[in-house]
């Protein structure tokens, strides 16, 4: 008889569970005690209790640990240089949405050959975040597939949802049940209600279908993430990052009944694809803040130890991205001191003009 079922489909291959996963790469105190802190940290920057900005900083997407982990010496002690004005959090970005095809990141196929030995790709992303979130930096990625948190979310401060699964329910449904602060991007089209619908979803409780940490299929049942926030990044080719961009999507994000926090993504459309253009993008963003408006928490840039992209091929120069272009190491490094020196100068100015109101020396209009 003719088949009806798996007609499409060449094999199965047994997954290591999440259990497995973690057990042969346990979470050490170091790590955990990273998580724990930077994820409060970001919970009390979207609800106002700290004053600084957060800034999610690093490749566009891991494919070399060797130099993931260069970056990420590099940015524990730039980070302790601007810990008074700035949380920086390290992209790590194992998985990569795909307009049609292309390398699905390296949990799909971390020896860059088609192998696809997705087993070896959850083992060495985990041993990757283990071995950054030890050394004190906190960590932020993108979730694609529905199951992957089940094998890193323990290891993650803060979470991405892409712009095109900002509109899927089975995401919205994964969100409500993370344990970290989670952004969602507007759409590709520069749609910003999608996401804050995804916001509402997202903050709900909600039960569907995923795995346990034994890798049983299993009916999910989630409380809701109340730590959502809007992410704009552009989109139909036009940037939306302006003064007036942002104050718009704050009044809907009010008029939604949700907090008005808001990330800025200095890259994809609010650039054009032109990863040169994120500085300019930053420091504007950066001037809307200094100017009063505290809705703008966080920021996004995409960086890596040197400058640019490459196609992906057997012959890789190290430290350059294989998916979008980045800036280098040292653009980030002075992206990050001028953003750290101004905050702390207007950090210093309010406090002399609050001094003098108290002192009762201010000016007499």
């Amino acid at each position: 008889m003719e088949r009806t079922q798996d007609v499409n489909v060449d094999s199965f291959k047994p997954l290591l569970t999440p259990l497995e996963v973690r057990e042969r790469i346990p979470q050490s105190a170091a790590s955990l005690q990273t998580v724990v802190t930077a994820r409060q940290a970001i919970r009390d920057i979207l609800e106002g209790r700290d004053k600084r900005k957060l800034l999610i900083v690093g490749p566009c997407s891991i494919h070399d640990p060797r130099s993931a982990i260069e970056y990420a010496q590099r940015l524990l002690a730039l980070s302790k240089q601007v810990q008074d004005s700035l949380l920086l959090v390290m992209r790590t970005y194992f998985e990569k949405p795909r307009t049609t095809v292309g390398w699905k990141g390296f949990i799909n196929d971390p020896f860059l050959d088609h192998s696809f030995n997705m087993n070896e790709g959850l083992l060495r992303a985990r041993q990757l975040l283990c071995d950054i979130t030890a050394m004190g930096v906190p960590v932020g990625t993108e979730a694609l597939e529905p199951i992957s948190p089940q094998y890193l979310s323990d290891l993650v401060s803060w979470t991405a949802i892409g712009a095109r699964t900002a509109e899927s329910q089975s995401h919205r449904e994964m969100a409500s049940g993370l344990s970290s602060p989670v952004g969602f991007k507007n759409n590709t089209d520069g749609n910003i209600h999608v996401a804050i619908n995804a916001l509402n979803s997202a903050s709900k409780p909600h039960h569907f279908l995923g795995i346990d940490h034994n890798g049983r299929t299993s009916i999910v049942a989630t409380r809701g993430n109340q730590h959502c926030h809007l992410i704009l990044r552009g989109g139909g080719g036009r940037p939306n990052y302006d003064s007036v961009s942002v104050r718009l999507a704050q009044k809907a994000l009010s008029q939604a009944g949700l907090n008005p926090a808001i990330v800025i993504d200095c890259s994809h459309d609010n650039t054009n694809k032109d990863y040169t253009l994120q500085p300019a993008v930053f420091d504007d963003c950066l001037g809307q803040v200094l100017n009063g408006n505290h809705a703008i928490v966080g920021f996004m840039i995409e960086s890596h130890l040197c400058e640019g992209n490459q196609p992906l091929s057997k012959e890789l120069k190290y430290g350059v991205s294989i998916t979008d272009g980045c800036v280098n190491w040292d653009m980030t490094a002075e992206i990050i001191l001028r953003a750290h020196r101004r905050l702390t100068a207007a950090r210093g100015s309010q406090a002399v003009f609050h001094g003098m109101i108290e002192s009762g020396t201010e000016e007499k209009a």
